[in-house]
């Protein structure tokens, strides 16, 4: 895609928060952080991907848009609402494949065509077998309109819905350039309620996964063996309470994280049987639940990869004028998807 126009503003609805940020471009190709913002929603707001509190997104919305004239942002859906699948075709014109991707739709995608928005890309070509790579996509049309709806209300204009995946890897590209040809990277986000798994090999998209675990599981399994509050398990999870950490807390974070790492594995191995490919070079760590320093490590031990978390400073550093760096501390990886989004334009056209 070539895009033109002012970056859009980012806005990441989450389960357990909302993220915006906006990235200025200048000519010459630089770029800074011009506003970031975070809201934490209510327990309960958005529950197994469906928005159970809409009055509290708008709300939070409102307040994080209150002062802004930049009104025209980019969103991203995820989840059970999602099918992401890489295809095998004949070799064909832009304009067959237009005609013929309804069809395939129909024997890869599990909803009605009715009832989803498809979009395609052709990421790889092989002349030589008469066959080409197709990256098939597809989001329920009612999990959109929810989302845009929330957003209007908020008196905002939608103009792009992205895909987890595919913003992560975005800023993840836009950070540290695309990988080498021989290279195979795992991009890893792991939210509140969700972990989307986006394998890039031969410099594309080779597969995708949406794991239903993340840091919830951690925080509502210390709040069950200890008997405390939300509030607290949260702070024991994240390192920050205040006062004595009951000794418990360290093989509980463990547990959980070894269960979801154990998730991760499989998916890895399974790509691997199934590939052809034979390694896995590194693991990039994004989201809220990479700032869990016990995730890293069991990752690391049980695939026997380099884990590093997903810088996305690399991609604008903020501007001391508009951004307090103090409000970032502790929030970058949780602001990854949100600066994906907003490396998209308002005008984008196929290339």
């Amino acid at each position: 895609m070539a895009s033109e126009g002012k970056n859009l503003v980012g806005v990441d609805i989450g389960t357990s928060s909302i993220k915006v940020c906006e990235i200025r471009e200048d000519r010459k190709g630089g770029r800074a952080l011009v506003r970031f913002g975070y809201h934490p929603l209510p327990a309960q707001t958005i529950v197994d991907g469906h928005i159970m509190n809409a009055g509290a997104i708008v709300e939070g919305l409102d307040r994080l848009f209150h002062k802004s004239k930049r009104r025209d942002i980019a969103m991203r859906v995820s989840g059970h609402s999602v099918i992401i699948k890489k295809i095998t075709m004949p070799l064909m014109t832009q304009a067959e494949l237009s005609e013929q991707i309804n069809w395939e739709a129909e024997q890869h995608i599990p909803f009605e065509l009715a009832d989803v928005q498809i979009d395609y890309q052709v990421v790889n070509r092989r002349e030589e077998q008469g066959q080409m790579d197709v990256l098939l996509v597809a989001a329920k049309k009612e999990e959109i309109g929810d989302l845009t709806n929330l957003a209007l209300e908020a008196k905002l204009r939608p103009r792009v819905v992205d895909l987890d995946a595919f913003t992560v890897q975005n800023c993840f590209e836009a950070a540290y350039g695309a990988p080498a040809p021989d290279q195979t990277v795992v991009l890893l986000h792991v939210g509140a309620s969700l972990t989307t798994l986006n394998i890039l090999a031969a410099g594309t998209t080779a597969f995708t996964r949406d794991i239903v675990n993340g840091g919830n599981a951690i925080t509502e399994e210390i709040q069950r063996q200890l008997g405390i509050s939300q509030e607290e398990a949260e702070a024991y999870k994240c390192g920050s309470a205040q006062g004595i950490v009951p000794q418990q807390v360290p093989q509980i974070i463990k547990d959980c994280v070894g269960t979801l790492a154990g998730e991760i594995q499989r998916s890895l191995d399974f790509y691997l049987a199934t590939s052809g490919d034979r390694e896995v070079h590194r693991v990039y760590l994004s989201g809220g639940t990479a700032n869990v320093q016990a995730l890293h490590d069991e990752l690391a031990d049980r695939c026997q990869v380099e884990v590093v978390p997903l810088d996305p400073l690399l991609v604008a550093q903020p501007d001391p004028k508009s951004v307090d760096p103090l409000a970032l501390q502790g929030r970058m990886s949780q602001a990854v998807v949100a600066y994906g989004l907003a490396l998209r334009k308002e005008r984008e056209r196929a290339a």
